[in-house]
C-alpha cells in the first residue's frame, strides 16, 4: 500500500473537486492508488448528482466571456439551489468555466456541452464536482455564443442579470452602455421590424377593442390603435427606447452620433420563467412536532 501523503491527497483533490477528507479516505480504500480512488470518486459524485437532480435549481448566476480583441464571446446561465450557493466561490468558478467552454468549443447547446472537455475533464465531470463538493443540484439552463467582425460588450447586474451586445462602430464604452442599457429597459428586439408578429397583433387587439369602447368614430379609432401600437413599439424595440442615461435621447439617436448599429443582444435573467417550490418551514416543524 503506497503511503498517503497531504501532497497526494492534494493531487487527488486537484484532479476530483471533492474535500480533502474524501479524498483521504478515497486513497485509503483504494490502498493508495491514486487513478482507483479517483475513479471512486467521480463514480460517487456522479451519483451524488442522480439523487439532487430533480430538486428545483431556480437561483444561479449569469456569466460571461469575451476574448481580448472583443470578437469572441458568450453568456451562459448557470443554476442551483439557493442563493448562498450562487455566490459561492466554487460554483462561480464552475460558472465561469462552462461559458468559456461555450466561446472556445462554439457549443451552445447545454446537453452537447457537458461532453465538451475541458481543463482535463467534461464539462459534465466539472458539474458532478461541484454537486459534489456544495450539496445542490446544479444545472447548465441556456447559453448563447456570438463572433463578430465588430466588437462585443457585455454587462452584469450583480450575478442575477448578464447582457451581451454586438456592436458594429463606436467605442468601448459606448458597448458597454448599450449592454447596460439592455440590462436596466429590457427590450424585446432591436428594432420594430424584428417585433414577433404574433405578439404586435395580440397588442393591436387589446388596443383595438379598448379604443371601440370610446364611442368614437371608426376612422378615429384606427388612428387611436396607431398610436398605441407605435408607442408600444417605441417601448419595446432597443431603438425606440429612450437612453438609460439621457432619457431626452433614444437609443436610435445615440447610435446614429457614434455611427454605430447593433446587430444583436441577449439578456439572461437568472431563474426567468422557472416555477420556484414555496416552502412552509412554518408547517413543517408543525407536523414534525406531531409526530
Amino acid at each position: 500500500m503506497a503511503e498517503i501523503t497531504a501532497k497526494l491527497v492534494g493531487e487527488l483533490r486537484e484532479l476530483t473537486g471533492m474535500g480533502m477528507m474524501e479524498c483521504k479516505k478515497a486513497l485509503v480504500e483504494a490502498g493508495g492508488d491514486i487513478k482507483a480512488a479517483e475513479e471512486a470518486l467521480r463514480i460517487k459524485s456522479g451519483n451524488k448528482a442522480s439523487k439532487l437532480a430533480g430538486r428545483t435549481a431556480a437561483e444561479g448566476t449569469v456569466a460571461a466571456f469575451i476574448s481580448g480583441d472583443k470578437k469572441l464571446g458568450a453568456l451562459i446561465e448557470v443554476n442551483c439551489e439557493t442563493d448562498f450557493v450562487g455566490k459561492d466561490a466554487n460554483f462561480l468558478a464552475f460558472a465561469a468555466l462552462a461559458v468559456k467552454a461555450v466561446a472556445e468549443s462554439n457549443v451552445t447547446d447545454v446537453e452537447a456541452l457537458a461532453n465538451v472537455t475541458v481543463d482535463g475533464a467534461t464539462v459534465e465531470e466539472h458539474r458532478k464536482a461541484v454537486i459534489s463538493k456544495l450539496a445542490e443540484n446544479i444545472t447548465l439552463r441556456r447559453a448563447v455564443r456570438y463572433e463578430t467582425n465588430g466588437q462585443l460588450a457585455a454587462y452584469l447586474h450583480g450575478s442575477k442579470i448578464g447582457v451581451l451586445v454586438a456592436l458594429q462602430g463606436g467605442d468601448e464604452q459606448l458597448g458597454k452602455d448599450i449592454a447596460m442599457h439592455v440590462a436596466a429597459s429590457k427590450p424585446v428586439c432591436v428594432s420594430k421590424d424584428q417585433v414577433p408578429a404574433e405578439l404586435l397583433e395580440s397588442e393591436r387587439k387589446i388596443y383595438t377593442a379598448q379604443a371601440a369602447e370610446s364611442g368614437k368614430p371608426a376612422d378615429i379609432v384606427a388612428k387611436m390603435v396607431e398610436g398605441r401600437v407605435s408607442k408600444y413599439l417605441a417601448e419595446v424595440t432597443l431603438l425606440g427606447q429612450p437612453f438609460v442615461k439621457n432619457p431626452d435621447q433614444t437609443v436610435e439617436k445615440l447610435l446614429a452620433e457614434n455611427s454605430a448599429k447593433v446587430d444583436a443582444f441577449t439578456m439572461f435573467v437568472v431563474g426567468e420563467g422557472i416555477e420556484k417550490k414555496v416552502v412552509d418551514y412554518a408547517a413543517e416543524v408543525a407536523a414534525a412536532a406531531k409526530v
